[in-house]
C-alpha cells in the first residue's frame, strides 16, 4: 500500500508539474502571439493627413469630390497608400477663428498637418503681426498635441489692394514661419490659378474645378516627399 500510494504521489506530481509547464508555455505563447499580432496592426495602421484651412480648403463652389483635399485622396488611393485625408476648411475662416477651433479638430491623431489660413486675414486687412502669431500659435498647438507630426504651410499672396507695403510684407509671413519653424512650406498655393479668370469662379477668388486641379498639384510636390519616407519609392 505504502509503496502504492508513493507511486500515485509521484504520478501526480509529475502530472502537475507537466501541467504548470504547459500552461507556462501556453502563456507565454499566447503573449508572444498577442506582440506579434500589436505590431503588425501598428504598422498597417491608417495615418492621417488633415487639411486645416478656409473656403479654398472647403471647395467653395464645387462639387463634392472636387476640392484639392480630395483629390489630393484619389491620389494617394491610386498609389495604395495607407493615408487618410480629412477636409478641416471651413469657409470664411480667419488664423484667429482657426486658433479657436483647433483644440477640437486635434482630437483626432494626425499625421501631416497641412495649415491653409492667411488669406481671409489679408483681404481683411487685419493687422500682419496679428495673423503671424495667430498662425504661429497654431503650429505651437499641433506640435504640442504631437511632437512627431509633419506640417505643411500653404504659401499665400494677396491683391495690392491694402497697399504694396502690407501686400509685400503679407507674403512675407509664411516662408519666415516656415523657416522659423523648421516647417514645410508650399510656397504659393494658387500658383498658376490666382488671376485667370478661366481657372477662377465669377468671384475671381475661388478656383473651379479646372483650377483646384492645379492647386493639388501644387499641395501634391511638397506632399509627396513626406509620403515616400513612409511609403517607400512608389508614391
Amino acid at each position: 500500500m505504502n509503496e502504492t500510494f508513493k507511486s500515485l504521489t509521484l504520478v501526480l506530481l509529475l502530472l502537475i508539474t507537466s501541467c504548470g509547464n504547459s500552461e507556462k508555455k501556453e502563456q507565454k505563447t499566447s503573449e508572444e502571439s498577442e506582440a506579434k499580432t500589436l505590431v503588425s496592426k501598428d504598422q498597417n495602421q491608417e495615418k492621417t493627413i488633415l487639411f486645416f484651412g478656409n473656403s479654398l480648403t472647403a471647395g467653395y463652389g464645387l462639387e463634392e469630390g472636387q476640392a484639392f483635399p480630395e483629390l489630393i485622396q484619389k491620389k494617394i488611393d491610386s498609389l495604395g497608400l495607407n493615408y487618410e485625408v480629412i477636409n478641416a476648411g471651413l469657409s470664411g475662416e480667419t488664423t484667429a477663428a482657426g486658433k479657436n477651433r483647433l483644440d477640437w479638430v486635434l482630437k483626432q491623431g494626425v499625421d501631416i498637418f497641412v495649415l491653409e489660413l492667411g488669406a481671409n486675414d489679408g483681404l481683411r486687412g487685419i493687422p500682419l503681426e496679428e495673423t503671424r502669431k495667430n498662425l504661429q500659435d497654431i503650429i505651437d498647438k499641433v506640435r504640442k498635441k504631437n511632437p512627431e507630426v509633419k506640417i505643411i504651410l500653404a504659401g499665400m499672396q494677396i491683391p495690392p489692394n491694402m497697399g504694396q507695403d502690407y501686400t509685400e510684407k503679407f507674403r512675407k509671413i509664411f516662408p519666415e514661419l516656415a523657416e522659423k519653424n523648421n516647417v514645410y512650406l508650399i510656397p504659393f498655393l494658387l500658383k498658376g490659378v490666382a488671376g485667370n479668370s478661366e481657372l477662377n469662379q465669377q468671384d475671381g477668388i475661388h478656383p473651379t474645378a479646372e483650377g483646384d486641379k492645379i492647386v493639388a498639384k501644387n499641395v501634391w510636390e511638397v506632399l509627396k516627399p513626406l509620403l515616400k519616407e513612409s511609403a517607400g519609392p512608389e508614391a
